[in-house]
C-alpha cells in the first residue's frame, strides 16, 4: 500500500521523486492582492508591493477541505504542517484527519506539527521519504520520524520584522527599534513553536558568526542542514561557508524561500534547519 506525505506549502517543497506527494497552499493577503504559496509564484513582486503597501496584510492557511481533497485516495497518510504556533494549518489538518477517517475507518493518518517553518518541515519530509523507500511499515516510519523530529532545530536571522509584527508575531515597538537601529534578530522556535528571539546584533558578519555559534552550544556536529533564503542567496552561501568549516562533513543546502516564508522572514532573512546529536 503506498503511504502518502502532504505538507502545506510552509515547506517550501512542491514536488518530492519516487514517493506520493502533495502540498496544499498557504497564501498571502493585502489590499486587492492575493499570493497563493505555489510553484510560479513570483516571490520577488510580492516582497516588492508588500514594500510598497502601507495598510495591514494578513495570511490564510488551508482549510479543512483543501485537506481533505489531500488526503482523498490513500489510506496511509502523513501530514506535515507549519508552526500550530503561527498557523491555524495544524488545526485545519487535524479537523480534516477527523473527517476523513470517520469515512475511511481504516485509514491512518498521523499529522506532525513541525514547531517550525520551511527547512524543518522538508528534514521531517525527507525522513519521511527514507523510511519510505527503505520498505519500511507505516507504523515504523511514524516511529521513527517522531523520533527524529526531537532532534531538529531551527534558527532565524532576520534583517526585518515588519511582517512579523503586522501580524501579530512580534511586538511592533521592538520592531520599529531594530529597523532604525538596523540591527538583525537571531530567533529560535520557543517550546510553542513561535519566535523568541535570542539575540540582537549588527552587522551580517555578527550576524552570520553568532548562527554558527547558537548551532554549535546547541549540540550540532554535522548532518544535513537546509538554509532558505528571502532573495539573500548571498549572505546564504556566506553562512553555508562557515557552516563547512565548522562541521565536518555537514551537507549544507541551499533554497529560496516561497512566498509563505518570505512573509515572514522579510528581505534579506535566513532560516535555517539544522539537526542536533542525541
Amino acid at each position: 500500500m503506498t503511504i502518502r506525505i502532504v505538507s502545506d506549502s510552509s515547506s517550501d517543497l512542491f514536488t518530492l521523486p519516487d514517493v506520493d506527494y502533495c502540498t496544499v497552499p498557504l497564501k498571502v493577503m493585502f489590499g486587492s492582492r492575493e499570493y497563493v504559496d505555489e510553484i510560479g509564484t513570483d516571490v520577488k513582486k510580492m516582497m516588492h508591493d508588500l514594500q510598497e503597501h502601507q495598510g495591514p496584510s494578513t495570511t490564510s492557511c488551508p482549510n479543512v477541505a483543501e485537506w481533505t481533497d489531500a488526503f482523498n485516495g490513500s489510506d496511509e497518510i502523513f501530514a506535515v504542517t507549519i508552526s500550530s504556533g503561527l498557523s491555524a494549518s495544524y488545526e485545519a489538518a487535524a479537523a480534516a484527519k477527523a473527517a476523513y477517517c470517520k469515512l475511511n475507518p481504516n485509514a491512518k493518518v498521523h499529522i506532525f506539527d513541525s514547531h517550525a517553518t520551511g527547512p524543518v518541515l522538508r528534514l521531517i519530509i525527507e525522513k519521511l521519504r527514507e523510511g519510505i523507500l527503505a520498505g519500511k511499515s507505516y507504523d515504523e516510519v511514524k516511529a521513527e520520524t517522531i523520533e527524529y523530529q526531537k532532534r531538529i532545530r531551527i534558527l532565524y536571522s532576520l534583517e526585518s520584522l515588519g511582517n512579523l509584527a503586522k501580524n501579530g508575531r512580534v511586538n511592533m515597538a521592538v520592531a520599529r527599534i531594530a529597523e532604525v537601529l538596523n540591527i538583525r534578530m537571531i530567533g529560535h522556535a520557543s517550546d510553542e513553536g513561535k519566535v523568541d528571539i535570542l539575540h540582537k546584533v549588527r552587522g551580517e558578519k555578527r550576524s552570520l558568526s553568532t548562527i554558527v555559534k547558537e548551532m554549535t552550544e546547541r549540540g550540532c556536529v554535522g548532518g544535513t542542514v537546509y538554509i532558505d533564503h528571502c532573495l539573500n542567496s548571498e549572505a546564504a552561501n556566506k553562512l553555508k561557508a562557515l557552516m563547512e568549516e565548522a562541521f565536518s562533513g555537514i551537507k549544507v543546502h541551499l533554497e529560496p524561500c516561497g512566498v509563505l516564508c518570505s512573509y515572514y522572514a522579510d528581505i534579506g532573512g535566513l532560516i535555517v534547519g539544522y539537526e542536533v546529536a542525541q
